[in-house]
């Protein structure tokens, strides 16, 4: 590798911490652990730049590096919790917490996509919010991409229904003023 492809691992470091850290965000919902994830992730990028290959997608290896650093971190935690080895994938499922009584179908969308199991929610994020391809979640993930088709598939199917909740919101509210 030339220090031209050192530079381009180093300058791309700093283009992605935004992102990096919404990702981090998304997996751990805490801004610490957010914070954390991004620096182990920007270290083991700046240890392994010999192993990026130049023309390849910088933001997708550096994702990689963040998902393998998470999903290490959750076996680690079963570990230490006296659970023993945990498969990651599934100890990436999430019950989901209360959701958030509101009118704006945006914040209800992103209420219910962080009570999307969690395989189901890395899915969203890195397809629909990251903007990724199947296949590059799916190597991100480090999974199928007809897995990535599937969880992709079963979220929609569990969000399809607010367009048309919030339509019946809008109509119930309407009916209510013109009784008035």
């Amino acid at each position: 590798m030339t220090e031209a492809d050192h530079e381009t691992v180093r300058s791309g470091l700093e283009t992605h911490l935004p992102r990096l850290w919404r990702y981090g965000l998304s997996l751990s919902r805490n801004p610490s652990v957010a914070e954390e994830l991004v620096q182990a992730t920007c270290l083991r990028a700046l240890e392994r730049q010999s192993q990026f290959r130049t023309g390849t997608n910088l933001r997708a290896w550096l994702f990689t590096i963040l998902s393998s650093i998470w999903k290490n971190q959750l076996r680690a935690e079963k570990v230490r919790t006296g659970g023993g080895f945990a498969d990651p994938e599934t100890e990436l499922v999430f019950d989901g917490a209360a959701s958030m009584e509101t009118n704006n179908l945006l914040r209800r969308v992103l209420s219910e996509v962080s009570e999307l199991p969690e395989a189901q929610r890395q899915a969203v994020i890195l397809v629909y919010v990251e903007e990724f391809t199947y296949r590059e979640a799916a190597h991100i993930l480090e999974v199928p991409i007809g897995t990535i088709m599937s969880r992709l598939s079963a979220a929609r199917g569990k969000l399809a229904g607010l367009d048309s909740s919030a339509t019946n919101a809008r109509k119930t509210r309407a009916d209510e003023v013109g009784k008035n």
